[in-house]
């Protein structure tokens, strides 16, 4: 899964892509380099982001997302946790919803459960603004699974079968270093939930917290991080840099595919 942030603020990439002409060409490369998927991302939520307004996240997206379906061959993964933006990529060819307040707004239940498209919810306490402030864990892994299984129980209830669910651990996403690298270690419980897992490391701070590396220099730690996922089972890797890492896929599928 590749990155199209189309913001101004986001942590690694911000302001780069805000251009519909920017982003398509990056969205073909992309392509080109091996992703399956795009992520398309209209609200930044980095730590102490600034929240932005339906219409505005909109106007973002819905453009680049409906020039990607015309053009591309890829499925287009919508970073939102707006209904209206839910509803309307649905229509322009979204094939999934990335939701990291995992359907917990407002009417965002309803939204997917009206699209019919997969979801993908992602483990999170609190919203972007404060999520960082003291998160506190008695078991990380056990919390985030019952997190989890919880918000499938609440997609079951409007009627989004667990069929249409990828699960997102939430790397970075309150959570500390500790954290971060605890879950990632014992990443292997949360398959007892049954659903493919989305794995989002890519230049994350727990990158530059372990290596002691800046955003431009998390290249390699991600890719070991991108190695570790596979081995762990992960079944999608969301990526900044997808040559690099569809090289590690492929040369991982290579080995366990021999005799």
């Amino acid at each position: 899964m590749g990155i199209l942030n189309v913001t101004p603020d986001s942590f690694s990439d911000g302001g780069q892509y805000s251009q519909l002409d920017a982003a398509l060409r990056h969205a073909e490369a992309m392509v080109a380099a091996g992703a399956t998927l795009i992520d398309v991302g209209g609200e930044s939520t980095r730590p102490g982001a600034r929240a932005v307004s339906p219409l505005e996240e909109l106007e973002r997206v819905a453009p680049i997302v409906e020039r990607i379906h015309r053009e591309l061959d890829v499925i287009i993964s919508v970073d939102t946790s707006t209904p209206a933006v839910m509803r309307e990529t649905a229509r322009l060819g979204a094939g999934l919803i990335n939701d990291v307040r995992s359907l917990r707004r407002d009417g965002a239940l309803d939204a997917v459960a009206a699209t019919g498209l997969p979801v993908c919810l992602m483990h999170m306490l609190g919203e972007p603004g404060d999520m960082q402030d003291n998160p506190h864990y008695q078991d990380v892994t056990k919390e985030v699974g019952e997190f989890l299984a919880e918000r499938i129980a609440q997609c079951a209830s409007v009627g989004i079968p667990a069929e249409r669910i990828i699960l997102d651990p939430g790397f970075g996403f309150a959570k500390n270093l500790q954290h971060n690298l605890s879950l990632f270690k014992h990443m292997e419980a949360l398959h007892a939930l049954g659903r493919p897992l989305l794995v989002g490391v890519s230049r994350k701070s727990m990158i530059g917290q372990a290596l002691n590396r800046p955003v431009g220099a998390r290249l390699y730690g991600g890719l070991a991080l991108a190695a570790l996922a596979s081995v762990k089972g992960a079944r999608i890797l969301r990526v900044h840099d997808v040559a690099e890492t569809v090289d590690v896929v492929r040369m991982i599928a290579a080995v366990e595919s021999a005799e």
